[in-house]
């Protein structure tokens, strides 16, 4: 078999060459004739609408002064660790009440009570982000969501935490709002089950929708499962700046 040869042109010429491919399949993909043409993209959040190591910055330092202040809170540290360690142990899960489930197998690990796992996860997982969240947001994503929503293309949030609030935060409306932990899915990713139900209350198939997320294996695994395209938000890139498929998007949808 011929081996493939990249083409004999100057440097530039061939990296527009790969951009223009990029866009034409891309292009193919919302415009092509078959019945599974893409009616909604569905998104993931952490990592995805927002830049998660800038994020955890901001939490590390507030977590390292409030442990200053009140040297007994270092201990919060471990009880994040441990939650999310156990939660990623456990992302296979086929029991039922995976939202309770959560905190105890944290505790577990911890030591600790289930209570005191939750108030500190709320605190700071899940509250004390809020401020910093509008200040991380992925460059180019509201532009985007807007750009959907004038193309009526239905826009989705597949999360396996609770999104409602960091969506709020960053001022991206959507269609729909899943979270894995919600009772009608109660299926931790790379399970497909949230995926669907955010397509189904979207009020589109599921090989009509495009999910776009930052973790091939999760969010990959979890698009395939479930039989819908997939695009791969890499780390450093975003929707604005990176000349990839993601930047392709964001110049398909303007035009």
């Amino acid at each position: 078999m011929e081996r493939f040869r990249k083409p004999n042109l100057p440097k530039k010429q061939y990296y527009h060459l790969k951009i223009l491919t990029k866009f034409n399949n891309f292009a193919k993909l919302l415009n092509s004739d078959r019945d599974e043409i893409v009616k909604a993209v569905i998104f993931d959040v952490d990592g995805t609408l927002y830049d998660q190591s800038k994020l955890r910055l901001h939490i590390l330092f507030d977590m390292v002064a409030a442990a200053i202040r009140h040297p007994g809170m270092i201990y919060d540290f471990k009880i994040i660790w441990d939650f999310r360690r156990a939660r990623e142990r456990n992302r296979f899960s086929r029991e039922s009440g995976i939202e309770e489930k959560q905190y105890a197998w944290g505790a577990a690990h911890s030591h600790v009570s289930v209570q005191q796992v939750r108030g500190i996860v709320n605190r700071w997982m899940f509250e004390r982000p809020l401020r910093y969240l509008p200040a991380c947001r992925t460059k180019g994503v509201k532009r985007l969501f807007h750009d959907l929503s004038e193309r009526h293309i239905r826009i989705g949030i597949f999360s396996d935490y609770p999104a409602n609030d960091k969506l709020d935060a960053l001022d991206l409306p959507s269609d729909a709002v899943v979270c894995a932990l919600d009772p009608d899915v109660d299926r931790l990713k790379p399970d497909p089950k949230g995926l669907l139900v955010t397509a189904e209350k979207l009020g589109v198939p599921a090989g009509s929708c495009l999910f776009i997320g930052d973790r091939d294996e999760k969010d990959g695994a979890c698009a395939r499962h479930a039989g819908m395209s997939f695009l791969l938000l890499k780390r450093n890139q975003d929707f604005d700046r990176s000349s990839d498929l993601y930047k392709e998007i964001d110049s398909w949808i303007n035009g």
